[in-house]
């Protein structure tokens, strides 16, 4: 497709190196707009005006200046380079609305619950979650288990779950598998993202993720602590593991660690619940507030409001954008319901310099 550009306001410099002004012209367009250290700049065919440049380097605004096709008509959407530098319109990006964001976040995080309840009856052996820190990846996945336990605490039966928090070794992980390894056990890894990095790990967690008919776990390693706790050195998983990790999987290129979190992925379900641009996880903060995150404060709803909108308003300055901020200021504004949002400044604020 051969573009046009119309310049409204634009110059160019002549063969004698004198300014010349352009105003509401048309040229074929050669290389699209680009911001140089001096402004922006498009490439026109120039040989009708400065015969020893074909190839005219205009100096314009990016507002000064709109794309036609040739019959003049406006053309929207992005300027790019073909392969053989013909200039070409990609499609316009569409836009996505707060609305529709909201709608998209909430999509998520419903059916990263319907996959915890999958994993707690049995259905499905593994499932990985990952998204930034505090959006609530843990909330949802712990309400369920905690409902799935609530028959064995009554009955006074051992609890079908074990959340693992924090770093754990791999042997540390041997026996929590082989102590949840029954049939409707569950395991919890949240927060425990040093298991990715270690090699003999990976290979406990390759095994009892398998999709083959038995999960067969084995410790051929010499190990007292595996002996004193009566643990043999081998035995078939029939349980379920979630993972929820700050971690990326899709975006790690680390040559030793990639080809075993594919080999996870590969063996898991995996969700990532799509929350990184500053925008998603205000949205985020809105809706799970909405949902009643804060009714345990009895706030009035001018308190409510006033701090969410602190959150928003101070967005730069926060150390972290999430629900634990928000859990924060809002234990200060129980406390301190006269001062909460100067102690705030002082605690939930990057250091001032």
């Amino acid at each position: 497709m051969s573009l046009n550009i119309r310049i409204e306001a634009g110059q160019y410099r002549d063969e004698d190196s004198r300014v010349v002004e352009i105003h509401n012209e048309v040229f074929n367009l050669i290389k699209p707009f680009k911001s140089g250290t001096k402004g922006g700049y498009v490439v026109v065919d120039g040989a009708g005006r400065v015969p020893s440049k074909p190839h005219l380097r205009v100096k314009v605004e990016a507002s000064a200046f709109t794309l036609e096709d040739g019959e003049g008509n406006t053309v929207e959407g992005e300027v790019i380079l073909s392969g053989n530098s013909t200039p070409v319109v990609a499609e316009p990006k569409v836009i996505e609305t707060d609305e529709e964001a909201i709608e998209r976040i909430r999509k998520s995080f419903a059916v990263l619950d319907q996959m915890g309840y999958a994993v707690a009856d049995g259905v499905v052996r593994g499932l990985i979650i990952s998204g930034p820190p505090g959006v609530g990846k843990s909330f949802g996945i712990e309400a369920i288990l905690d409902g799935y336990t609530a028959g064995t605490k009554l009955s006074g039966l051992p609890s079908p779950v074990e959340i693992v928090k924090g770093s754990t070794t791999a042997i540390g992980l041997y026996q929590t598998l082989y102590n949840n390894s029954s049939r409707g056990n569950v395991v919890l890894f949240d927060d425990c993202d040093t298991l990715f990095g270690d090699m003999v790990a990976l290979g406990l967690l390759k095994a009892v993720l398998d999709t083959s008919e038995k999960r067969h776990v084995s410790w051929k390693g010499e190990s007292h602590a595996l002996k004193r706790e009566g643990i043999p050195d081998s035995f078939d998983f029939k349980g379920g593991v979630i993972f929820i990790t700050n971690m990326n999987f899709d975006t790690i290129r680390s040559k030793t660690l990639e080809p075993h979190l594919a080999a996870l992925q590969s063996r898991c379900h995996y969700i990532d619940v799509e929350i990184y641009s500053t925008n998603d996880k205000i949205l985020r903060i809105k809706q799970v507030v909405g949902d009643g995150m804060l009714d345990r404060y009895n706030f009035t709803p001018v308190v409510h409001d006033r701090i969410v909108n602190f959150i928003i308003d101070n967005v730069d300055n926060l150390r972290e954008l999430s629900l634990r901020t928000v859990i924060k200021v809002s234990d200060l504004a129980k406390a301190f319901p006269d001062t909460w949002e100067e102690t705030a400044s002082y605690t939930v604020f990057r250091k001032r310099r």
